[in-house]
């Protein structure tokens, strides 16, 4: 029998509460503390405290401070989404088509409310400004591909609080912004913004509020399809 101590490797994963908070983590907690100002729980010099102390938190851990003693705060997790994202979908996967187009040139054009999402999706402004809003969409697929291309223009994109979103992009005397999501749920849809702005902006964050339900819409489709098709028999 061996006697001798090997070392045990050492877990270099980090504890949650230890990564690096995000400005969409800030802002959730910010959104906690002005509910509870409104509601009468903080006094205005105690609000504007912890408002302070938000913007200059770097971890995870630190944000949750703030909000501790706060009803909100236990509502849902507090803490932000660590399941990571399934990987981005091989080159020639998706279709190099897209479902639908929004196009705005010396004008504006937007999409919003009901509708399905397809696996592609191509905004252009050219002198002229675009809205995708995803934040009531219906997900028929969990990978969404926007292309985003401003040239003198504006393409704004919203999303559901509760998806992943990922932003590949550039501009040339302009803006590219997108805010990156980690949703919770490992079947949640995951979008992708590849664009590039000239002398325009576009931007992607999420629309606070807004949860995408299509996850359990089609759980319920496929409970309702199976109980219609036994009393069918």
């Amino acid at each position: 029998m061996d006697l001798q101590k090997h070392p045990q490797p050492a877990d270099t994963a980090p504890r949650p509460a230890d990564l690096r908070a995000s400005d969409a983590d800030r802002d959730r907690v910010a959104d906690i503390l002005r509910e509870a100002l409104a509601e009468g729980r903080l006094t205005a010099e105690e609000h504007a405290e912890r408002v302070e102390g938000v913007l200059h938190t770097k971890t995870v851990g630190e944000l949750d401070v703030f909000i501790r003693d706060l009803p909100a705060a236990h509502d849902r997790p507090a803490g932000p989404a660590y399941t990571s994202a399934p990987p981005r979908p091989l080159p020639g996967t998706l279709p190099a088509e897209a479902d639908t187009s929004v196009v705005a040139v010396f004008s504006s054009a937007v999409r919003r409310g009901r509708w399905r999402a397809g696996r592609r999706v191509h905004a252009f402004a050219v002198f002229g400004s675009v809205e995708i809003d995803l934040s009531e969409a219906v997900f028929e697929y969990q990978h969404v591909v926007i292309k985003a291309v401003s040239v003198f223009g504006d393409v704004q994109i919203r999303v559901p609080e509760n998806v992943s979103l990922r932003g590949t992009g550039g501009s040339v005397l302009g803006n590219f912004e997108v805010s990156t999501l980690d949703s919770v749920q490992s079947d949640a849809p995951v979008i992708y913004v590849d664009g590039w702005s000239v002398l325009g902006n576009v931007e992607a964050r999420p629309r606070r509020g807004r949860f995408v339900a299509d996850i359990l819409d089609r759980v319920q489709d496929k409970v309702d399809r199976k109980l219609r098709k036994h009393l069918d028999r």
